[in-house]
Formats: C-alpha cells, structure tokens, sequence
C-alpha cells in the first residue's frame, strides 16, 4: 500500500502495461494446480501398471504363459518366417491385408455413396429402388461377416458360372468385405447427408441448381466432412476383420499365425499377429481422435463467433 502526500492510503501499486496482481496469482496457482494433476496422473498410472505387471509375474503360471504367449525365440522366427520348416513371414502377410484393406476401402466408399444415394430419391418411380437399398443394408448389417465369407467364397465358385466362379480366393474375400461394410458405411453418409439443414438445398434450388446438382455441390460435401470421424472408426474395424478371410485359406497374418502355432506348438505367432494389427490400428484411431476433436474445435469456436 503507499500513501499520498496528505496521508491517505492508496491501492497497490501496478506496474503500467504489466497484468494486475490477481491475474499473475491466477496465473501461478493454475500452472501449479496442472503441474500437481500431471504428477498425481503419472504416479498413478506406474502404481496400477506395476500392480498388473506384478499380478503377472509372480502367478503360479506365470512362466508357463511368457513361454507359450512370449517366447522372444518363436517371435523371431513367426515375423521373419521359415520357409525349410513352411513357416511364413507374418511380415509379409501383413503387406496382404494392407493392400485387401486399401482396396475394399476404395469399392466400400463409392458402392456405400451410390446406396446412400438411392436411399434420397423420391417419387414412385424409384420406389423400388429404395425398397432394394433398404433390403440390402438390412440384410447386410444382419449377417455376420464369417457367414457371408462363408457364402460367397465356397457358394459362388460351386455355381460355376463363367468369369465369375474361378476367381481367386482374394477376390471372393474382398467382395465379402465390401458388400458388407458397404452396408454399414451407406448409413453413415445417410446419416450425414440428412444432418445438412433443408434450407442449403432450397438455397442451391433458388439458385437455378438441381435436385442432383445441388445434392452433389451443396449436400455431399458437408455431409461428407461431417462422417469423417465415424467413417474412420468403420475402417479400424475393417482393418481387423481382414483376418477374418483366412478361413478361405488366404495366407495372410491370421493364417501366418495359424500355421507357427501348429508347427512349434506356441501360440506366441499369435501374439506377433495381434502386435501388427495393433501398429495398423491404433494410429488411425488417434487419426480418427484428432479428427473428432478438431471437429469440436471448430464448432466451438463458430458458436463464439455467432
């Protein structure tokens, strides 16, 4: 506190252009408070990872498990693959079910789009059109995907059928995957396409646009940014079930695994398979949390603005 000539007290001093001292104790007892919140987070973070780390060591089948799941020797062999014992490389089955993945994305994005399409149509001319769209996601998202694998790689090739019947077991494997992610992946642009406010296309309308042309320059492309996010969570999931199409004898890193386990009696070939995926899945998945948060950015800051 000072005092003026007259000996009446004055408020604190402050420093011009510097923050009041409110601001700066604020300041201090936040940075405190979220250096506290990080240290608390950490200790206890390392007291429940020593907790499950110690409950697995010191089992009574501990050792028995790090033999069977961990084997560093079996884990070697099952990545890097021994052909004079018919091992294969789970490292180069991956590169498999990266380009099945990469390809079924490409057919699932435009076959899912077309149906979504045809779910918007309206009149009694495309009345069948939508009833048959409708039929197929239904059927789709209702069967599990083992069983239309299933189908589609021992039914199609007992028809017969000329071109269609002697494909390859990739071949049939993909088309699995797409026609039935496509299913779900139609819902999602549906569903994005019906969150864009009517009043865009009566605007687009008013404009002298079409019903398609404002659909394709006005609708998809908002609705398209708005399913991103959920759009990548469906792929993660694809990415996995990849694995599923060994059971058409595709030797891929399920496969891969399958066949080191039979041959050393180990499941740690498994173990290898899994770590894969996991470094295929989990960067897209925070790829798919920047996206979401990012998203939650930009509304946020656009409901501020308004």
């Amino acid at each position: 506190m000072l005092s003026d000539p007259d000996g009446l007290e004055t408020g604190p001093l402050v420093v011009a252009g510097g923050p009041p001292p409110t601001s700066l104790g604020g300041g201090r007892s936040r940075a405190q408070g979220g250096r506290r919140a990080v240290i608390i987070s950490t200790v206890s973070t390392i007291v429940i990872l020593g907790v499950l780390l110690g409950g697995f060591f010191f089992a009574p089948g501990s050792a028995v498990v790090r033999q069977t799941f961990f084997n560093l020797k079996d884990a070697r062999t099952a990545f890097f693959g021994d052909p004079k014992i018919g091992i294969f490389s789970e490292g180069s089955a991956l590169l498999l079910n990266i380009a099945m993945f990469l390809s079924a994305e490409v057919l699932i994005l435009i076959l899912a789009m077309v149906i979504a399409m045809v779910r918007q149509l309206r009149g009694p001319v495309s009345f069948p059109f939508r009833m048959l769209a409708i039929a197929y996601t239904d059927f789709f998202r209702g069967v599990p995907l083992i069983l239309v694998i299933y189908a589609i790689g021992f039914g199609v090739p007992a028809l017969y059928l000329a071109g269609i019947s002697y494909a390859s077991v990739f071949v049939y494997g993909e088309a699995a995957l797409v026609l039935s992610y496509s299913a779900y992946v139609s819902e999602v642009y549906r569903a994005g396409i019906e969150s864009v406010h009517p009043s865009q296309v009566a605007a687009a309308r008013s404009l002298g646009l079409s019903q398609w042309q404002s659909m394709r320059s006005v609708v998809i492309p908002q609705a398209v940014r708005r399913v991103i996010p959920p759009l990548l969570n469906d792929f993660i999931s694809l990415q996995k079930d990849t694995a599923l199409v060994s059971v058409l004898g595709v030797i891929e890193v399920n496969r891969a695994a399958g066949i080191v386990s039979s041959t050393d009696f180990n499941y740690t070939g498994y173990t290898v398979a899994a770590l894969l995926f996991l470094l295929l899945t989990v960067p897209l998945a925070r790829f798919t949390d920047f996206l979401i948060a990012r998203d939650r950015r930009r509304r946020q800051a656009g409901i501020a603005r308004g």
